[in-house]
């Protein structure tokens, strides 16, 4: 792994990952420290693109498996384009999901088998992985009915997930839970507190 730092922040919908992003993303300007934010999907030209498919209400009966390698398309340009490179510039990479939202969404929450996930991720993401993943948790009410709030106030549609019911989210929250028990390199932080107590608690456990 080259000589920067890479951190990821996972979460179901309204936990508060994109805040917390801006938040940390200033806090590394504040004392110049070089970095760059990536999210997934996107964070690219083409992952961008990807994103507006997956993520668009209008978007239906895609298969589960379409959505799986959909992700992984972007995943594999996001790291070719921005992650490397800026790993390699001796940065430090801040990315909005990586591929543990895949085990936790496609896994726990579609049903598709963890070990063809894990498959895929040594395929496309071989040697670049996270050494610090920043795990918000939220109750899945609370975080949906946020994310609901939130995408009617957006430009861009982007409420394809947010219509799925509390249920879904409940897998999700409790594959995420699941995968941090196994990884210790995954941090549980409480989302449901202000964002300055959750911000405090990221750069603790970020140690900077």
């Amino acid at each position: 792994m080259p000589e920067g730092r890479f951190v990821s922040f996972e979460g179901i919908e309204g936990c508060g990952k994109t805040t917390q992003i801006e938040l940390l993303s200033d806090y590394l300007k504040s004392r110049s420290m070089p970095h760059t934010i990536t999210r997934e999907p996107g964070g690219t030209a083409v992952g961008e693109g990807i994103r507006r498919i997956l993520l668009h209400s209008e978007t239906i009966h895609l298969t589960a498996a379409s959505e799986l390698l959909l992700f992984y398309a972007s995943r594999s340009q996001n790291i070719a384009e921005k992650i490397r490179p800026a790993l390699e510039r001796g940065e430090m990479v801040v990315c909005d999901r990586f591929y543990h939202a895949s085990m936790a969404y496609q896994g726990y929450g579609r049903g598709i088998p963890l070990d063809f996930i894990e498959k895929v991720t040594d395929l496309v993401c071989d040697q670049y992985r996270p050494e610090l993943t920043i795990l918000l948790d939220i109750e899945p009410a609370v975080g949906l009915a946020r994310a609901r709030a939130r995408n009617h106030q957006r430009v861009e549609d982007e409420g394809r997930f947010e219509a799925e019911n509390v249920e879904f989210y409940t897998k999700i929250r409790n594959g995420y839970l699941a995968i941090a028990r196994r990884d210790s390199r995954i941090k549980i932080i409480a989302a449901d507190r202000s964002r300055q107590e959750v911000h405090r608690d990221i750069l603790l456990a970020m140690e900077i």
